[in-house]
């Protein structure tokens, strides 16, 4: 089986946008659309009764997960939405009627109606380039090589490729198991995965 995704270091994260609007760019993402977002998390106490300045937070970009199990695959009336053997979700314009029931079924809020297609889009993790080895655009254009592309069902991400393809395993520093994060589960099995140190993860999954 093949999972393909990102892993993001969120450690590294500096909430440039470098991702965001290379994305528009390269996927021509309307005006007031986006395939991914970047959130700031906090400013949240470091501990228990803390005030400013001793707060922290994080910057979170969160984009379609390609589930395992999409929520917005399941209710497609036209099988538009659809899952490919590299584990990607994917929309099928030529299928696509408008219904945006898969839009309203995703747990993340990271699809859209093209209003002048009349059709829905999503973040597609670059199918067009990753076909040809090519990494998505959202992970060779991170300046902080936050974000990192392979098959997630590989139990060692250590090959995962980054901007100017960087090594996960070269560049990433340690971390534990419990500072790996997904977005929440429900039911839908996303696949992106977070790695967070030292700081706490707002959110279940």
């Amino acid at each position: 089986m093949t999972q393909y995704g990102i892993v993001t270091d969120l450690n590294r994260c500096v909430g440039c946008m470098a991702c965001n609007t290379a994305c528009k760019t390269v996927n021509a993402v309307p005006i007031g659309s986006f395939w991914n977002k970047v959130l700031r998390v906090g400013p949240n106490p470091k501990y228990e009764g803390a005030k400013f300045p001793d707060v922290e937070w994080y910057y979170l970009p969160v984009q379609c997960q390609h589930c395992a199990n999409p929520a917005c695959v399941n209710v497609c009336p036209t099988e538009a939405s659809h899952k490919l053997d590299d584990g990607t979700v994917q929309v099928d314009k030529e299928k696509c009627i408008g219904c945006q029931f898969c839009a309203m079924a995703c747990p993340y809020n990271v699809r859209y109606l093209n209003e002048e297609e009349r059709v829905v889009e999503k973040c597609t993790l670059c199918e067009q380039q990753t076909a040809q080895g090519v990494l998505p655009q959202c992970v060779s254009q991170c300046v902080g090589l936050a974000k990192w592309f392979g098959d997630l069902d590989q139990a060692d991400w250590s090959n995962f490729r980054g901007g100017g393809n960087f090594l996960f395993g070269d560049a990433v520093r340690d971390y534990a198991e419990s500072d790996v994060h997904h977005l929440p589960d429900v039911g839908n099995s996303p696949s992106f995965a977070y790695i967070l140190r030292n700081k706490a993860w707002q959110g279940e999954g």
